[in-house]
């Protein structure tokens, strides 16, 4: 991790990491401005790392939960898969 994102975020990526896989569901997690992304990431959630570099994921729940509006219920979202890590904005 440390050679690939240096250490200022690889130590945030691990600690990130912790904080996941302690949360019962996505909401139980608030450290790194946990947010969902638009656009060509719709269905993606993303929390910050250092930077501009975020740890990218998506919901790994089979069924998804969907909302009544079609958007994914984040807040009942057990499981993830990890997409992308990195900065996302180039």
């Amino acid at each position: 991790m440390e050679r690939a994102f240096g250490t200022a975020c690889a130590k945030k990526l691990q600690r990130r990491l912790a904080d996941l896989q302690a949360a019962l569901t996505l909401m139980d997690v608030v450290a790194g401005r946990p947010h969902p992304l638009e656009r060509d990431r719709l269905g993606q959630f993303a929390i910050d790392l250092h930077g501009a570099c975020r740890l990218v994921f998506e919901s790994a729940d089979e069924p998804i939960p969907i909302k009544e509006d079609g958007t994914i219920a984040w807040n009942e979202v057990t499981k993830i898969r990890i997409v992308f890590i990195g900065d996302y904005h180039d």
